[in-house]
């Protein structure tokens, strides 16, 4: 026979008469276990075989077993010398149903219940989905959700189980209606609610959501506006109570923030305390804080970090300083009084990477201008740092020190690096604006292989060009940073069909460069390059580049303007009758000729020519691709060498500088100028050398390469057939006035001027770089609006060339609108809309353009 005590969960009364004896447990039987295993049991029960127990043995076991939460109901009895524990386990979870959340995703509220213990196949816990529940409710009351609520509902299923089922009504946030400050008197509440984050509803409030009331945004404020007391010498400046209060309906918040503003203090001295370790002279150039100053406290914290990266350059990376204020209440001056501790120095004893799971170590490590085993300092560390984000591989670099353990004296260095695709890799199939359809296969990878080498190949054609080429550089030829790169390449280009003057070239060339660093921030070039050019004209190709008129292939002959009538009228009735007329005499030459001569005329069709090109740049951008800060320059000198069939020279300058506005905005302001010309036996620049305007990286808003001047017309003249033999037209003539002896025009073949170039551009923009909302990930994205500005000019306009200026403000075309870049792994994808907002009378206008390849 059993004897049985049943124990409660919240506690234990158990009869003594139950056990009114002590035994000896020969024996443990564990009776009702489902799911969970004897060995549990067994695990947390404090009783063994051969213990003699008595009932606090017996309540003291019972309690254990409670508290592993695997069992609702628990009953201990002894059968002969056999201790038997029955059980009744809790339910096991079969499923979880969350509905109705969406500020809160369903992801992470699963998390956090699995991370205490509520997840599917886990042993239900009541406690655990109510404490859950409240804690959720909290959060949805901290994002000012004041109306929301959240329940729950367990429902049993067959086999011990349950299903949960946790309903959230979110409630819409309460938006701000009213920020009172009660106190200030010598700034108006104007003035310090710009200094807020949190905003009363505005129009702008739908986007930003800065009327949404939030704990964490409040305490921020608050922050920010003792700040902004305590940096303008309000030292007794402090806040005397907040009060948010809510409307009836749980919509309205109201925040009254009551403070009392205090005196305005001045420093009457400054002083340093402890070890400064460099000269004190250094460190009291580093001070900000001066003597009959009003005391600023962003003044003092500055010093103190100034402070703090001199000595930490020296060595001393865990250095601590520390400003002081000691206020004055009668005079109310203060003296402050920095206290230095440099603690040791420290030296580093391992840099290691973390994240390039492309790049490899020794692509970073020679980037590192922190040396292990050398004395820490960290100008080095962050220099290294800013090499590493000017590589243009990576989307973001962040670096760590720590100590190493056991040592006082030595720390390791971490660098975690985000890569980001470098260039493209692939087929080509598609469709590009200006271009047409491209076919081709290429790569162009400025990381090969995770080397940091540069290497491009490609094979493409297009209705405007075919092209094969090869290019290779790499950055660190030497050790010490000397650059070495060659490129071969051979290309056939119709310029017709990318709105340029009609006529076509065959090239193929050469080339070797080197490049050393003269700074960190500054490096020269040089490049040394042969280059073979073949010009094919077309019938319509401009005067500037062939002359014209000009003979046309299968013109036999001249004939009168007075016969053309009844040339047409033989002409059909000689083949209808299948009879052979024939009215052409020889073209007359002097009828061609003409008193200007093109390009072509006077250099030929095909040319050799040896280059050198010079070069200087300069960079402290933050970044190598989609930089936000820092100023970049680069000028470059080409001369094509005497000896050569062309001789010429082309100067290039770039430059863009960036510029914080706020937190969010950056201006940034760009400038391109190009000036060539011909020397020696070239008198001329040669036309195919020009600059070009207009598109991306120029002037956005009016079509690529349609800025500055226009070609001239080759001049086109009526054709007729003027001869038949059995019945077929066998020639074409050319039609004359004998009234003037000048061939007939045909104003059925004039062109309309296609653009030209020029020997001098003037290029500009300002940008003021913008997040894009709702994009959580800026990164790989930028967007800005711009003002573009720019025309392309020229020294030696023809007489009858249209849109060709010498060097004229009058003349400079300008647009605005807004342009979108994103980094793909196709490369980048830039999109513009613009206005033109002055333009010259032949440009013309494209509002929306789009780029794969080509940053804006």
């Amino acid at each position: 026979m059993k004897d049985f005590l049943k124990a409660a969960s919240l506690g234990l009364a158990l009869p003594v008469s139950a056990f009114a004896q002590s035994f000896v447990v020969n024996d443990i039987r564990v009776e009702g276990l489902q799911r969970v295993s004897a060995g549990s049991v067994f695990a947390a029960l404090p009783v063994r075989v051969g213990d003699q127990i008595e009932s606090l043995e017996i309540q003291s076991a019972t309690r254990a077993l409670f508290r592993t939460g695997y069992f609702q109901d628990i009953q201990i009895g002894r059968e002969n010398g056999v201790l038997v524990i029955t059980v009744r386990e809790r339910p096991a979870i079969s499923k979880i149903e969350i509905t109705g959340n969406k500020a809160i995703k369903t992801e992470d509220l699963l998390k956090g219940m699995n991370d205490n213990g509520l997840a599917e196949g886990q042993i239900f816990k009541r406690a655990t989905l109510e404490g859950l529940a409240q804690e959720l409710q909290r959060q949805y009351v901290a994002q000012g959700r004041y109306g929301a609520s959240v329940k729950t509902e367990v429902k049993e299923l067959p086999r011990n189980q349950v299903e949960l089922k946790v309903i959230v009504d979110e409630g819409s946030v309460a938006a701000i209606k009213h920020i009172n400050i009660v106190g200030n008197s010598v700034f108006s509440d104007d003035e310090l609610a710009e200094i807020f984050e949190l905003q009363t509803t505005g129009w702008l409030s739908w986007l930003n959501s800065d009327d949404k009331y939030s704990r964490e945004k409040l305490t921020g404020d608050l922050e920010r506006l003792e700040s902004y007391y305590l940096d303008r010498g309000y030292l007794e400046f402090k806040i005397d109570s907040t009060q948010v209060s809510l409307s009836p309906d749980k919509q309205s918040v109201f925040i009254t923030i009551n403070i009392s503003e205090g005196d305005v203090y001045t420093v009457s001295d400054v002083e340093l305390a402890g070890d400064p370790v460099v000269p004190e002279e250094e460190v009291r150039r580093l001070l900000l804080v001066r003597e009959g100053q009003t005391f600023s406290q962003v003044l003092m914290t500055t010093t103190s970090d100034y402070i703090t990266k001199r000595l930490g350059n020296e060595g001393y990376t865990f250095a601590e300083v520390n400003g002081i204020p000691e206020a004055n209440e009668e005079d109310k001056t203060v003296k402050v009084t920095f206290f230095i501790d440099p603690g040791k120095r420290a030296y580093v004893r391992r840099v290691n990477f973390r994240g390039n799971t492309r790049t490899s170590d020794d692509v970073l490590r020679r980037e590192m201008r922190q040396m292990e085993s050398a004395s820490a300092s960290s100008a080095r560390i962050e220099q290294s740092k800013v090499r590493l984000e000017r590589l243009g591989y990576f989307k973001e670099v962040q670096v760590e020190t720590t100590e190493v353990p056991g040592t006082s004296d030595q720390i390791d260095v971490e660098y975690t690096v985000e890569e980001q695709p470098s260039g493209t890799i692939g087929g080509t199939v598609g469709y590009a604006q200006g271009s047409g359809l491209v076919l081709g296969a290429n790569v162009q990878e400025n990381n090969w292989l995770g080397t940091g080498k540069s290497v491009g190949f490609a094979i493409n054609t297009s209705r405007y060009q075919s092209v094969a080429n090869f290019s290779y550089t790499d950055p660190y030829f030497t050790p010490d940073g000397v650059s070495r790169g060659f490129n071969v390449f051979y290309q056939e280009r119709d310029y017709s069909e990318i709105n340029l003057s009609s006529y076509n070239t065959t090239t193929y060339g050469a080339g070797v460069s080197f490049g050393y660093p003269i700074s960190e921030i500054s490096r020269v070039g040089l490049n040394l390059g042969f280059n073979h050019l073949e010009l094919s004209t077309h019938s319509s190709s401009v005067q500037e580049i062939k002359a014209s008129p000009r003979p046309i292939a299968g013109v036999d002959g001249v004939v009168s303007l007075d016969d053309v009538t009844e040339i047409r009228t033989d002409l059909s009735e000689a083949v209808e009758a299948g009879s052979s007329l024939d009215f052409s005499e020889p073209v007359a030459p002097e009828l061609l000729d003409t008193d200007f001569n093109g390009f072509v005329d006077l250099y030929g069709d095909e040319f050799d020519t040896w280059s050198v090109t010079t070069s200087y740049a300069r960079s402290t951008l933050n970044r190598g691709i989609l930089a936000t800060r820092g100023a970049s320059q680069r000028a470059s000198v080409e001369i094509a060498l005497p000896g050569g069939d062309l001789e010429y020279y082309k100067f290039i300058y770039t430059g863009q500088y960036f510029r914080p506005l706020t937190k969010d905005l950056t201006l940034r302001l760009r400038t391109r100028l190009g000036y060539a010309d011909g020397y020696g036996d070239t008198e001329q620049m040669p036309f195919f050398e020009n600059f070009y305007g207009g598109g991306f990286g120029s002037v956005r808003g009016f079509e690529r390469n349609s800025l500055g001047p226009r070609s001239t017309p080759a001049e086109a003249y009526d054709l007729v057939s003027c001869a038949v033999a059995d019945g077929v037209y066998s020639k074409t003539c050319y039609v004359l006035d004998p009234s003037t002896g000048q061939l007939v025009s045909d104003p059925v073949t004039a062109r309309r001027p296609d653009p030209f170039g020029g020997n001098i551009l003037i290029e500009g923009s300002a940008e003021v770089i913008f997040p894009i909302p709702f994009v959580k990930d800026q990164r790989s994205m930028q967007s800005a609006f711009f003002i573009d500005a720019g025309n392309v000019f020229s020294t030696s306009c023809g007489f009858s060339q249209l849109n060709c200026y010498d060097v004229d403000a009058e003349h400079v075309n300008v647009s605005a609108g807004v342009g979108l870049t994103w980094i793909t792994g196709f490369g980048p994808l830039t999109f513009s809309l613009a206005k033109a907002l002055r333009e010259n009378e032949d440009d013309e206008i494209e509002v929306f353009q789009f780029s794969l390849g080509n940053s804006f």
